[in-house]
């Protein structure tokens, strides 16, 4: 373990993982109550083309997919707002024309060529500082916005009628749960990729859901259980010379199964 923290880019690696975990475990437990998964994963592959339109006009990557990602989160939260049975064929089309519109503008790129994978499954190796404080801000954006709107967050996501009927504001909350879950998806591509952002957003809730039902204490819990699911995924990828991303998914995925099968003997 000293030999890995001895080195800048395993340093910086374990640090986003941390700090990703963080934002994982409070979007992710709101992502697991509200049923959200399916639109987290819209937003997930629809960010490339944010990606995509960076890497055209020569900005930065981070900047393009976390302002395409917004985009696609207000588009969503209106028309399901509007009309509920729509949501998966609306999703569909977006996560397709996200995935399209992303590949077809890298490929007209000139010059360059962009590492698909390193989108697809992440790259938490090659995280810069600027992306470790682009963390870091969202981490405490998160916490104050959760904070600050705990008590409405817990009414809408038992019982949102209910929640209208005492006044709550719940069409103004809606948009901003699915604003934060797509910048929380957009941090979390950098670590484990487009591709595997479902898994890191619900796998840790679903767990913490097992040991408490109160949504302060499910964030919390998330965020350990994620974190240390990010340690061990790079330890296993450093020592076995595996894909990062790929191996914190795999850790993820067995403790899931394995808890399960517990809770059910």
């Amino acid at each position: 373990m000293l030999e890995i923290l001895s080195m800048n880019f395993m340093q910086n690696a374990l640090l986003s993982g941390i700090l990703v975990s963080v934002a994982c475990g409070i979007i992710g437990s709101l992502v697991v109550i509200n049923k959200m998964g399916f639109i987290a994963g819209g937003i997930a592959h629809g960010a490339y083309g944010g990606i995509g339109i960076a890497f055209f006009l020569g900005f930065s990557p981070l900047l393009g997919a976390s302002a395409f990602s917004l985009l696609l989160a207000i588009i969503i939260a209106y028309i399901t707002l509007k009309d509920k049975n729509k949501i998966d064929s609306v999703i569909g089309a977006i996560w397709a024309f996200g995935m399209a519109f992303g590949i077809v503008l890298i490929d007209l790129t000139p010059g360059y060529n962009v590492d698909l994978m390193s989108y697809l499954f992440g790259s938490i190796l090659t995280v810069s500082d600027m992306d470790i404080l682009f963390m870091l801000g969202l981490d405490i954006f998160f916490i104050a916005i959760t904070t600050l709107l705990y008590r409405q967050f817990v009414a809408i996501s038992f019982d949102m009628e209910y929640a209208k009927l005492k006044g709550i504001r719940t069409n103004f909350l809606y948009y901003v749960m699915v604003c934060m879950m797509a910048l929380c998806v957009v941090a979390t591509i950098r670590v484990v990729g487009l591709i595997l952002v479902i898994a890191l957003l619900s796998i840790a809730p679903l767990i913490a859901a097992g040991f408490t039902k109160r949504l302060g204490s499910m964030m919390v819990l998330a965020s350990i259980i994620s974190a240390i699911f990010c340690i061990l995924g790079l330890m296993l990828s450093y020592y076995y010379d595996l894909t990062s991303g790929a191996s914190i998914i795999l850790i993820a995925s067995i403790c899931f199964f394995v808890f399960a099968f517990l809770k059910r003997v």
